[in-house]
């Protein structure tokens, strides 16, 4: 019976834990939105670059141009 008590201590300390996290707040759903917008505008500037572009488009004409 030891052991089924211990359980269920656990459980309730898991459902209390859970009924205090509840989530991100406004603010931080605000902040990730930014920093997602953010991390996309610098990754297009790079993919976008001369160099990058490039050896993009010589990758691609390789795959394109190889014998089957």
């Amino acid at each position: 019976m030891g052991g089924r008590a211990r359980l269920g201590g656990w459980l309730r300390a898991r459902r209390a834990a859970a009924r205090r996290d509840e989530g991100m707040t406004t603010s931080e759903y605000a902040v990730g939105t930014i920093a997602a917008a953010a991390f996309a505008a610098v990754l297009y500037k790079i993919v976008t670059s001369g160099a990058v572009s490039g050896a993009l488009e010589s990758v691609i004409g390789k795959a394109l141009d190889a014998p089957f």
